[in-house]
């Protein structure tokens, strides 16, 4: 078995990585070629062109962003063999599947997104969604979804637009509020002296606010864009915050009580793990307030 992945960035040097481990050949293709050059020498993989690279594999991985995402598929489709599967694990999934499925004849296609970054060091308890839109990809995915699964991996299949709508909480409400959160905190001033007097919570926030505020912007700004319920949950962030800042103005401490009440039972009746995932954030917190 022999993957082609497209894109030499981190994500693709971490799935090129993967392959390997799992014995199978890797050739990988990007434009830039000191990458390419850096990816040859640590890895000890083939490198080609996108077109040489599609040509010589059985599967294809695609690991470029979405901005790119099209002039990568159109440069490849016209070499897509009929016994050939092609991936994406770009963060959103409609767009993208709408380019391969207008492109690429031959072969099949599967939108795939691997819910981790390429940090992680194993794909063991790691999530992976799957985004299947006929039979022939939901036969991909089946099979795809239980070589993931005997690795280690928890796979979800859904169609690509409930993928996007539950990104648009799960990626694009993070890193909306994260940013939105930095600008503040920025902008009120006396950043510098804030660290120094912080408790645990506001270490806590700053780790969440300086891991997405490190992120390529391209990245940031694409799940912005491109998440069709971003801007709606947006808006729903910002209605609910003038709620709370309503009963803060109002100094309305019983009201302010009663809903922080309410949102913890509607927790624990959602969620049956919320009690445990409430007990580890706090062993969290007090393991940031010991320094370790």
């Amino acid at each position: 078995m022999k993957v082609a992945i497209i894109g030499a960035g981190k994500m693709g040097r971490w799935f090129a990585k993967f392959f390997l481990e799992q014995g199978m050949s890797v050739v990988v293709s990007d434009k830039d070629q000191d990458k390419l050059a850096r990816m040859r020498e640590e890895l000890k993989v083939e490198t080609a062109s996108n077109v040489e690279a599609v040509k010589s594999a059985d599967k294809v991985l695609v690991c470029v962003p979405i901005e790119n995402f099209k002039n990568v598929i159109s440069e490849i489709h016209a070499y897509i063999r009929p016994e050939q599967i092609v991936m994406d694990i770009c963060s959103v999934k409609e767009h993208p599947l709408k380019i391969m499925h207008k492109y690429i004849k031959n072969g099949a296609v599967l939108g795939t997104h691997p819910m981790f970054g390429p940090g992680v060091k194993s794909i063991k308890n790691q999530n992976f969604v799957l985004t299947p839109t006929n039979a022939k990809e939901e036969e991909v995915a089946g099979e795809f979804g239980n070589w993931l699964k005997e690795k280690g991996a928890k796979v979800f299949v859904m169609s690509p637009r409930e993928h996007d709508e539950l990104m648009s909480v799960v990626l694009g409400l993070p890193y909306f509020l994260s940013l939105a959160t930095c600008d503040t905190i920025i902008s009120y001033g006396r950043f510098s002296d804030a660290q120094k007097v912080s408790g645990a919570s506001y270490k806590f926030l700053l780790t969440l606010i300086e891991a997405i505020a490190s992120e390529d912007a391209e990245f940031s700004t694409s799940l912005q864009m491109n998440l069709p319920e971003n801007d709606k949950v947006a808006r729903l962030l910002l209605i609910k915050a003038a709620e709370w800042l309503e009963l803060i103005n109002k100094r309305d401490r019983k009201a302010f009580v009663d809903k922080v009440k309410h949102l913890k039972n509607d927790l624990a009746n959602m969620d049956p793990g919320y009690l445990k995932a409430y007990e580890a954030m706090h062993k969290m917190l007090e393991a940031l307030k010991n320094g370790n």
